[in-house]
């Protein structure tokens, strides 16, 4: 088992060394007392207990099965709508890479590896002459986030495209899900919470490779025009409500460019949450709050947050 260990000042273990002491044996990575923050689009945010990262299929069953039941575990990916408080997140944090991130094209089918970027199976079904599949460069994720919250844009949806979907539960076992076992509706997912998606397989159809390429350089191109895409930012901040746009919501609520902190909502994409240089992510979440209160106010409608957000308040870190 590869580990980081380290000692606090006062000689004694850190919380993350001696939760590491209750872990089961891995082919991947253990590292206690690890910081997210960096590993987040929004930067801040504090450390996981333990992030592990799986060697395999195989080494994130028989961790999840040898883990003790109280231990909580937490899966994220790129971290792109991702926020992490600042106290950090106890437990286990799980972030899936290497063996995860492959991605093949078998007819018309594409297998992607949970820890895949969208834009890459969008790029790879593009290299192979599969369409269907352009919305997904428009989500800066990867195809196990696109699962758990059905993601979609530009006029496509995971749901349109998944064929089936390989999941881990908490006590290791492996199980294929359908498209229907899936039970996928706007920005949500029916699988149980404690599940990890560990794989797909996505189903695109035969086009022409240049038409491929022209859309997803539209989408390109409007995601640059109406996205604060270089910015520190989690994407869409709330989902649309029924019927309704979040982003003219928050812009009716007069919350276009509202600053809290070192947060601000962004003056280009008002669903959009900056984080200026210097916010914390109690900053950010107070952000984004009082958007949801002040929309509430103005309209009678509640936001529900898109940002996932996990850990605890610094005070309880």
């Amino acid at each position: 088992m590869m580990a980081e260990r380290r000692m606090t000042d006062e000689g004694e273990i850190s919380r993350g060394t001696a939760l590491l002491r209750r872990l089961p044996s891995v082919r991947g990575r253990l590292t206690p007392d690890a910081p997210l923050g960096p590993l987040t689009w929004f930067r801040v945010g504090g450390p996981a207990d333990v992030l592990f990262r799986p060697a395999d299929e195989d080494d994130l069953a028989q961790f999840l099965a040898g883990c003790p039941a109280d231990v909580p575990v937490t899966v994220i990916g790129v971290a792109s709508n991702l926020l992490v408080r600042d106290g950090g997140v106890r437990g286990v944090v799980i972030r899936l890479g290497g063996s995860f991130a492959q991605v093949s094209v078998d007819g018309g089918r594409v297998h992607a590896g949970a820890g895949a970027l969208d834009l890459t199976v969008a790029q790879t079904a593009q290299a192979a002459g599969l369409s269907g599949l352009e919305f997904l460069s428009g989500i800066p994720g990867t195809i196990g986030g696109a699962i758990r919250m059905n993601g979609g844009a530009y006029g496509g949806e995971t749901v349109d495209v998944i064929e089936t979907a390989v999941g881990i539960d908490r006590q290791g076992r492996r199980r294929v899900y359908s498209r229907d076992d899936l039970h996928l509706t706007y920005r949500h997912c029916g699988v149980p919470e404690d599940v990890i998606f560990a794989a797909a397989t996505l189903r695109g159809t035969a086009g022409d490779k240049a038409t491929i390429q022209a859309r997803m350089d539209e989408i390109a191109a409007a995601r640059a025009a109406s996205q604060p895409v270089r910015a520190r930012t989690g994407g869409s901040t709330f989902a649309n409500p029924p019927g309704e746009k979040a982003w003219a919501l928050v812009d009716k609520a007069g919350c276009r460019g509202l600053v809290v902190g070192g947060a601000q909502m962004s003056e280009k994409h008002a669903n959009f949450m900056l984080n200026l240089g210097d916010a914390t992510a109690a900053d950010i979440e107070a952000l984004g709050e009082e958007v949801r209160r002040r929309v509430l106010e103005t309209s009678g409608i509640t936001l529900r947050w898109e940002i996932r957000r996990i850990g605890v308040p610094l005070d309880q870190g």
